[in-house]
């Protein structure tokens, strides 16, 4: 069993798993200096091959311009390397999700499956009105993508024999959730148990990405079979996480790249060892993670990789 499994199961990992992903735009920016720093630190990118390394690819929504996706919804992009949104929704009407069908098309489970699929379908702000007035075609729709997501899920189990599913779906804005609690709990937290259900009765365990301010619902995440959590630090609170995961689910927690481009190194230095002191255990639970975009400094994220294999032994 490796650090990754055991940190997951509290199982006494030799070392906290590390890991630092970097942005389509960072390789465009930096390029063989990228590749350079990469090269120094095996720990945290491990077996990366410079040869071949292609500084300009990125997926199609990264792209600059316009793409409709399966459901429906246009994305556009003003500048390669980012990553773009939904900017024409196909249901702006209410009326319209009764004739409303999902894709046949097995688009998969992209991030955003669930929440952010409503929000896309209807746009952001018809969305929250709807779960403001709780119509009963809010159910039909969020039954529809259900639906679609379990015939996805079914895919998933068959093609991939990983043991670990990962999954992002962004729940939280920067200082609450969208809705609230007792809405999320009544018209959402039904639909990942049941994903998630169909995950464990495979033997699958389950990762879930979300960005934003989610701590309140954490423990319902657990509840719908999340076994690591992957929140951000700044728009949940380092001891809102501390009080809510610890010892009770993995974090794989999201370093606050919302610091990265205006940090020091020492300050870098100061986070990840907080961090490590306060959510880690020699039992495990803790998976250190950082997102680093083109506007974070290269000596920044050299002292993030520093910083990871120093604290990554804290407990060994």
């Amino acid at each position: 069993m490796n650090d990754y499994m055991k940190a997951m199961l509290f199982k006494r990992p030799d070392a906290i798993p590390v890991g630092i992903s970097l942005l389509p735009a960072t390789w465009m920016k930096y390029r063989e200096e990228l590749s350079d720093l990469v090269e120094r630190h095996p720990i945290i990118f491990p077996g990366y091959k410079r040869e071949g390394h292609d500084y300009d690819w990125k997926p199609d929504s990264y792209k600059e311009g316009e793409f409709t996706d399966a459901w429906g919804c246009v994305w556009e992009n003003v500048k390669d390397g980012f990553e773009s949104i939904v900017k024409k929704h196909p249901i702006p009407r209410r009326e319209d999700i009764r004739s409303f069908k999902a894709p046949t098309v097995d688009a998969g489970l992209p991030h955003g499956f669930m929440f952010l699929r409503l929000t896309d379908l209807r746009g952001f702000e018809e969305a929250m009105i709807d779960f403001a007035e709780e119509p009963e075609e809010l159910q039909m729709l969020i039954d529809i993508v259900l639906e679609y997501n379990m015939r996805q899920i079914d895919i998933l189990l068959k093609n991939n024999k990983s043991e670990i599913l990962y999954f992002g779906d962004d729940l939280g804005m920067q200082t609450s959730l969208p809705i609230s609690p007792e809405k999320w709990r009544k018209y959402l937290k039904p639909c990942y148990a049941k994903m998630y259900s169909r995950c464990h009765e495979d033997g699958r365990y389950v990762y879930m990405h979300s960005d934003g301010h989610i701590y309140e619902i954490i423990p319902d995440l657990v509840e719908c079979g999340v076994n690591i959590i992957n929140p951000q630090f700044r728009a949940n609170g380092l001891d809102n996480l501390v009080r809510v995961c610890k010892g009770k689910v993995c974090v794989a927690i999201d370093l606050d790249r919302q610091m990265f481009p205006f940090c020091s190194p020492k300050d870098i230095d100061d986070h990840v060892r907080e961090v490590v002191e306060k959510l880690g255990s020699p039992e495990g639970g803790l998976i250190l993670q950082a997102e680093c975009a083109s506007d974070v400094p290269l000596e920044i994220i050299e002292a993030l990789c520093v910083a990871m294999e120093k604290y990554r032994l804290a407990f060994s």
